[in-house]
């Protein structure tokens, strides 16, 4: 585990002498058996409640802490997860690479968010997603459809949003759980406030493990060992009753080995990495079969990948009068990558700074207007010994520069319909920084049109339009293959325009206390997609398709509250891409999808049951080909990507008025593509092998309990 900056370090130890007033709940006096409790509104609070700093006009899906809880999600891609228009996608049995996908739109287009701030790099929403923990989150917001964000217009395909949980009163929580494949959980949360109420203070920590999966017992994981530690500090400051300052800082390690199975091919992770001799084996299984026992070495099938993140902003909100709010912010984010691929080392330094200046004005009645600028540097270093020598090879470390204004009306001219107007202008500036990548390849403006409309048609029920225009820079490799690369190939890099897109959604919405139905279409268009090819010579190339590619998805949800005790969530949904958004996937996406839910509480007993049904699809129109015996076309795998469906089921129980305890079964019935005979490994027709023949679930059944006490 890598030590925290000397940065964090130095601003956290400042912490208590800025707040030397704080009453915390351990401290808290106590009279009659009850603990006092100090609860404040601050200035950022109230003015969130009233409206002021979110967009509420578009559509937008809010995941609280207690659909969290009942999905006993530790991260955010296990929390958002199958929500509507949302799909984690898992495209690598070994490093378990995680995307992020909106609206069917690729993990890359999605912009990750935190407290309204970008603090993810470029190359951060790849790796190190799963370690973004769930632990002191407040709510998720998932915004879909490009310009989905005023001040995000990279997120083409939307933005997930995570709002922290402030400090309004004094608390401290701590829970511990433990289950199968060596699953381990600790979460730890404390807030305070100060006195007078003007300080509040939120630590959060949380560590969390799971161990590889070998469902055919071969010797080599279809689920990679993962480790994630991540500590967080959140200090809001009201200066005055008009003026308040925000500071957050985050440390986020991670660590992911897939291969060779731990204890049993080999006994560490490096052992796996520091065995490569750079000499390949004859036969990697038993009879040229990824179907019998790995018999290769070690390092040929290892995936080892260790990131550490650095996460700050420091946010200055002030009421300038009763009709204007003024926001400048900064944030601060550095992503540090060591990673090994089958014999392929890849280091990378992302360091990436942001500031922005927003103003809110209430002109009247009917005009709400929202204006500023923001300025967004980005700097991305990697290196690799073993490519440096090949030929081909073209590094991916990037220089990249963004600087826009952008304004925005809200009209509302009368009761029945609000329309928000928007434009951004951004000048974007792309450069990769290898020798022979001579020149700038983007140097673009570009100008980004957002409207959203929303009508209420009665108290029930409600219309919402969005259309909006994006862009992104394509600029990573592991946007199309995640850093498996061949060391006698290498890899070039053909770059030079933005990714552009438009796309449009209408939601239908109705909802009254015992029933809440909405049901959304949406549909985007990109121009300049990022595609892996190849050149005339066989080298893998990071390219963009001449063609515009084009998703459609339908969605519809209803959550009916069956009894005061009982509720049950319904969701259909249908994601069609035309033949050229296909052809850019690296794994198949989901085409269809039905979930059910079901929520009974009676006293202090609460249980929760899901189940997933993911429809069938057709391999070959993603490309798939392979087989599981080397040169034998007789064992070809699987064109047909059957249907399946998994369940989950947690049960909660409320001991005390503290101290509650839960238990779980996540695929209960074990439904995986390895269970029902398929291997994600494979030999391609050129005899290459790989690891990413993917169409089902991967993880297990995990059963897990665990025990949370709250002050």
């Amino acid at each position: 585990m890598k030590a925290l900056s000397p940065l964090y370090l130095a601003i956290a130890a400042a912490l208590p002498f800025t707040t030397p007033t704080f009453a915390l709940a351990a401290d808290a006096e106590v009279a009659d058996n009850k603990i006092e409790v100090i609860e404040v509104r601050s200035l950022r609070q109230k003015l969130d409640q009233a409206g002021r700093l979110k967009d509420v006009i578009q559509q937008t899906e809010i995941l609280d802490a207690l659909t969290i809880e009942n999905k006993n999600a530790l991260s955010l891609t296990a929390a958002i997860n199958n929500e509507p228009g949302v799909n984690v996608s898992n495209e690598c049995s070994m490093c378990g690479v995680k995307r992020i996908m909106l609206n069917g739109m690729k993990g890359e287009h999605t912009t990750i968010l935190v407290d309204g701030l970008p603090t993810h790099t470029l190359i951060s929403g790849f790796y190190a997603v799963d370690a973004i923990a769930t632990t002191g989150v407040d709510r998720i917001e998932v915004a879909r459809g490009a310009g989905a964000s005023l001040i995000a217009p990279e997120a083409i395909g939307g933005t997930v949003n995570i709002i922290t949980k402030e400090a309004y009163e004094n608390t401290a929580n701590f829970d511990f759980a433990k289950g199968s494949h060596d699953f381990t959980a600790m979460k730890g949360m404390a807030t305070g406030v100060s006195e007078d109420g003007k300080t509040g203070i939120t630590f959060i920590g949380q560590y969390d493990k799971q161990d590889q999966e070998d469902h055919d017992d071969n010797g080599v994981s279809e689920a990679p060992f993962i480790e994630n530690f991540s500590f967080t500090t959140l200090v809001t400051q009201d200066l005055s009753d008009s003026s308040n300052v925000q500071i957050r800082l985050s440390k986020v390690n991670s660590e992911i080995f897939g291969g060779p199975v731990l204890g049993d091919k080999v006994d560490s992770i490096g052992e796996a990495i520091s065995g490569y001799d750079n000499i390949a084996s004859d036969h990697l299984f038993e009879g040229d079969d990824v179907r019998n026992e790995y018999i290769g070495k070690p390092w040929e099938t290892t995936e080892w990948i260790d990131t550490s993140r650095d996460e700050a902003y420091i946010k200055y909100l002030s009421e300038l009068s009763n009709y204007t709010v003024a926001e400048f912010a900064i944030s601060y984010a550095k992503h540090e990558q060591d990673s090994f691929y089958e014999g392929i080392d890849y280091q990378a330094e992302d360091t990436m700074w942001y500031a922005r200046a927003k103003f809110d004005m209430e002109l009247s009645d009917q005009h709400f207007i929202t204006f500023g600028a923001d300025t967004r540097r980005e700097e991305m270093r990697s290196s690799t010994d073993a490519l440096e020598a090949v030929e081909a090879y073209q590094s991916d470390a990037f220089d990249y520069d963004t600087t826009g204004i952008f304004i925005q009306d809200t009209w509302t001219p009368i009761d029945e319909i609000e329309v928000a107007f928007a434009l951004r202008v951004d000048n974007v500036t792309a450069d990769f920084v290898d020798p022979e990548k001579v020149g700038t390849e983007i140097d673009e403006t570009f100008v980004a049109p957002r409207l959203d409309v929303r009508y209420f048609h009665s108290e029930e029920l409600t219309s919402r339009f969005s259309t909006g225009r994006g862009y992104r820079a394509p600029l990573s490799f592991f946007e199309t293959d995640h850093g498996i690369l061949d060391a006698e190939l290498g890899y070039q890099i053909d770059i030079d325009s933005l990714e552009e897109s438009i796309s449009a959604s209408y939601s239908l919405s109705y909802d009254t206390e015992e029933l809440a139905v909405t049901t959304s279409i949406a549909h985007s268009k990109v121009e300049n997609l990022a595609s892996l090819e190849e050149n005339a010579d066989g080298v893998p190339l990071l390219t963009q398709l001449d063609e515009s590619a084009a998703v459609t998805t339908f969605d519809i949800t209803t959550g009916y509250n069956v009894t005061e005790n009982f509720t049950v969530n319904v969701g259909l949904e249908k994601f069609s891409y035309d033949d050229a958004f296909k052809s850019s996937y690296a794994i198949a996406p989901v085409e269809e999808r039905a979930s059910i839910e079901f929520q009974y509480e009676q006293d202090n007993l609460k249980v929760f049951w899901s189940t997933v049904w993911f429809g069938s699809k057709d391999l070959s129109e993603y490309g798939y080909e392979g087989y599981n015996k080397l040169g034998d076309e007789t064992t070809a795998k699987t064109l047909s990507g059957k249907a399946f469906s998994t369940s989950d089921v947690k049960v909660q129980y409320q001991l005390t008025q503290h101290t509650k305890v839960y238990a779980g079964i996540s695929n209960v019935f074990e439904e995986t593509q390895i269970d029902n005979g398929d291997s994600p490994l494979f030999y391609d027709a050129n005899g290459g092998y790989d690891v990413a023949y993917i169409y089902g679930a991967l993880h297990g059944r995990e059963m897990y309990a665990g025990i949370e006490i709250k002050l």
